[in-house]
């Protein structure tokens, strides 16, 4: 579930309390995996969810962001708001877009098919 289109999770690490850490490990179809990980900030169940990301590997252009989940009741359905900042680049905030874009889009036909 995790990660882009063409990125499946090879291991997950999570300890969801607040300062907390979290390690997801990426597969791409070929190649290393990367692994991003960070700590927990906030937790306010069910509504919101505040953690840092960072890369292990981090390209030169890379640095620690701040991401900020919040959910909230529309009738019967949930509407997810999510923000994620500051980006040293204009390309690295367009990788990211992608991929909360391809990993929302997964988390939607999961929840269309479970029904």
């Amino acid at each position: 579930m995790v990660g882009a289109n063409r990125f499946h999770d090879a291991g997950i690490e999570l300890d969801l309390m607040v300062g907390g850490t979290y390690r997801f490990t990426m597969q791409p179809p070929e190649g290393e995996p990367f692994h991003l990980g960070g700590r927990f900030l906030e937790i306010e169940r069910p509504a919101r969810l505040v953690y840092t990301f960072a890369w292990e590997e981090p390209a030169p252009d890379d640095r620690e962001t701040l991401v900020t989940l919040t959910l909230a009741d529309a009738g019967d359905a949930t509407d997810l708001s999510l923000t994620q900042g500051s980006f040293a680049t204009e390309e690295r905030l367009e990788l990211h877009r992608n991929g909360w874009t391809e990993s929302f889009g997964k988390l939607r036909r999961l929840t269309a098919a479970a029904g």
